[in-house]
């Protein structure tokens, strides 16, 4: 039964943007029985970042994997509603959910390196796709590694194991690995949980480089970077979507108790 004390979504409106890369529309999810989100709506934003932020449990996660169908991989898992990728449903009946994983890279909470050399790691998502040409290869992977701003820290070492970098790098290392299969959007849950100060600033310097090339949807704790990298951001509350839109105007004048609430750290 839903929880009459929930208002709709509160909006704030942020003016101009590239168009809508991804809609939400009256998303729920069930986990068995138990329900996990409840009737989401949200227009993502192309080119800019997008903030998913809320106490723990609150469904942060669970939305920003059910994007590029994650959590179909979860025995039980029933959902409700649509998610549109520039006009195409994600969750459509023709859908390749392969394909769409590739339009969407991922990055998770703790670095995942493979145990293999850093060019292999970041070029593994083209030899999957049967790429063998070894200058095209070679071409992306530089490519990928500018792009995460770790070329010139690793451009004399690309035959050693990626296993060997640092945490920050391994993170930025996963972000060449996301990015060099040329997707549309980023999703990264939770990137800097795992990382000491300043390779998280370096993470957060990286995210704003990105922008632009590429649509960001983070799921962050840390609601001080929400207010740093994020253009946009969503408050979640058990399940939820309580409030939406510019970050500075969220974090300024938030239009929801609940919102600010937890913004001043009333709970949390």
């Amino acid at each position: 039964m839903a929880d009459s004390s929930f208002a709709p979504t509160a909006y704030h409106v942020r003016e101009g943007g590239q168009g809508i890369s991804l809609k939400v529309e009256s998303y729920s999810l069930w986990y068995g029985a138990a329900q996990a989100l409840w009737n989401v709506d949200m227009d993502v934003q192309k080119g800019l970042c997008t903030a998913l932020i809320g106490p723990s449990g609150c469904g942060k996660s669970t939305l920003l994997r059910s994007m590029n169908r994650m959590n179909d991989l979860i025995d039980g898992l029933r959902t409700q509603g649509q998610m549109v990728i520039d006009g195409e449903p994600i969750y459509g009946s023709r859908i390749d959910v392969i394909a769409l994983r590739k339009r969407m890279g991922m990055v998770f909470q703790k670095p995942n390196p493979f145990p293999m050399s850093i060019t292999e790691n970041v070029i593994y998502p083209l030899r999957v796709d049967g790429v063998t040409d070894r200058k095209l290869l070679a071409e992306a992977a530089e490519a990928a590694l500018r792009g995460a701003a770790l070329w010139d820290e690793v451009k004399s070492r690309l035959n050693e194991s990626a296993l060997g970098l640092s945490g920050g790098q391994q993170q930025r290392l996963c972000i060449a690995r996301a990015i060099a299969g040329n997707p549309e959007v980023l999703l990264m849950d939770e990137p800097c949980s795992a990382l000491d100060p300043i390779a998280t600033a370096k993470i957060e310097e990286l995210i704003d480089e990105l922008k632009g090339r590429y649509t960001i949807i983070i799921v962050t704790h840390n609601m001080q970077q929400a207010a740093r990298v994020a253009d946009n951001t969503a408050f979640m509350y058990l399940g939820r979507l309580i409030e939406y839109g510019d970050t500075k105007a969220m974090f300024e004048k938030p239009l929801v108790k609940r919102t600010e609430d937890y913004l001043t750290g009333r709970f949390g």
